[in-house]
């Protein structure tokens, strides 16, 4: 859509979230603050059969493993594309042989003060040492570089070694007073200035909760804002990476370190050892593919006051209505944030509450012992404290 007026792009959007939820009030999609130079995480890929003559860096193809060559891409940031650009010069003219050369990634903070490139090459080649001396030595240079060593094939960007041969190896965001710090390879939004307005939407949503439970947590995003502001949170997230990052931004905030207990393990393992504590609000930020249905029961299972689903595939979220409907949950509200211009892609953000519990009447209207029916002890459970406004 970048032939597409962004507020009509904006419009767009707001009415394919009214198509999925037809029934909520939908406001306006949240712009992006920036419509073009947003992404500030940047990968390019290197054609893998391509003589150093002709170095041929730029996109995949959509539905093939093609490269595509890109000279100029408007929606990176403007540092990101000339230090990949640089990049990719000095390795042509260091005559780097072909299949070496796998990509590169690019991650500048939001003011483009700081960049850390990394270089992913299947092997730690001789060749590679000229290049990359003139390229840290060059006018358009890194904070800090990056070499990761991925000689195997398959769907993953980077190997498991990574060298750092200058600088330092991340960059520092502040996102809702507190600071991040994001590798090349962190889970972290792209565009970062969107990501302040995702957070500021997710905390108005989670209120004045106390207890907090954030699935899917990454980094920290929400997590360590909500510790901030005083609320106790557990943080569940897969990927270790993540959660060593999420650990070090602790300290960087200087939280205690259990100010946020951060568990390491997949989430539908998680929850069953969450069970047994009062939850006021619980976070869900999946990827693409959404929740299980066996991560929406688990969730309603606890009986959160309020559930707050990130979204990044709204339609998705829609098919999913339904289970959460099933286990007593509405959802009640849906926020739209842009948080990529000139594509189809739209974030949500999505409050689901319980539903209030149908009426029960006794069979037996002559029954007045005022003792709670022993059978239904085990199935009755202790509604939920609530904080605030939670």
């Amino acid at each position: 859509m970048p032939d597409v007026p962004y507020a009509a792009q904006l419009r767009r959007k707001r009415a394919q979230l009214q198509a999925w939820f037809p029934d909520l009030p939908i406001g306006e999609v949240s712009a992006s603050p920036q419509v073009w130079g947003f992404r500030h995480k940047v990968a390019f890929a290197f054609a893998p059969h391509t003589g150093s003559a002709d170095l041929v860096m730029g996109h995949f193809q959509a539905g093939s493993q093609r490269v595509m060559r890109i000279d100029e891409c408007p929606v990176h940031s403007a540092r990101s594309n000339r230090l990949a650009f640089a990049l990719r010069d000095a390795l042509a003219r260091g005559r780097v042989p072909p299949g070496v050369l796998r990509h590169v990634l690019v991650r500048t903070s939001d003011d483009e003060r700081e960049a850390v490139v990394m270089l992913v090459v299947t092997a730690n080649h001789p060749s590679l040492r000229g290049p990359v001396r003139a390229f840290l030595e060059g006018v358009e240079r890194p904070d800090g570089f990056l070499l990761n060593i991925h000689d195997r094939p398959g769907p993953f960007m980077v190997g498991p070694t990574t060298m750092r041969l200058g600088g330092h190896g991340h960059v520092r965001e502040v996102v809702h007073d507190t600071v991040f710090q994001v590798a090349p390879t962190a889970f972290f939004q792209t565009n970062v200035g969107a990501a302040r307005v995702l957070v500021s939407t997710v905390l108005e949503a989670v209120g004045a909760a106390h207890e907090v439970l954030d699935l899917y947590s990454g980094s920290g995003l929400f997590s360590l804002p909500l510790a901030r502001q005083g609320a106790r949170v557990v943080a569940v997230e897969e990927n270790r990476q993540a959660v060593a990052d999420a650990r070090e931004n602790l300290r960087l905030n200087g939280l205690r370190a259990d100010a946020v207990r951060l568990i390491a393990a997949r989430t539908e393992e998680a929850l069953g050892r969450l069970s047994r504590r009062d939850w006021d609000a619980v976070i869900l930020d999946p990827p693409r593919q959404g929740c299980a249905p066996r991560v929406i029961d688990a969730v309603c299972a606890l009986a959160p006051a309020r559930v707050v689903y990130v979204s990044c595939a709204p339609g998705q979220l829609a098919d999913e209505r339904l289970l959460f409907a099933r286990r007593g949950y509405a959802l009640t509200g849906v926020r739209g944030i842009d948080m990529f211009p000139h594509t189809d892609h739209l974030e949500a953000v999505a409050v689901l509450t319980p539903t209030p519990a149908p009426k029960e009447f006794s069979r037996d209207h002559r029954r007045t012992d005022p003792r709670p029916d022993p059978s239904r002890l085990n199935r009755r459970r202790r509604a939920p404290r609530r904080h605030g406004g939670a």
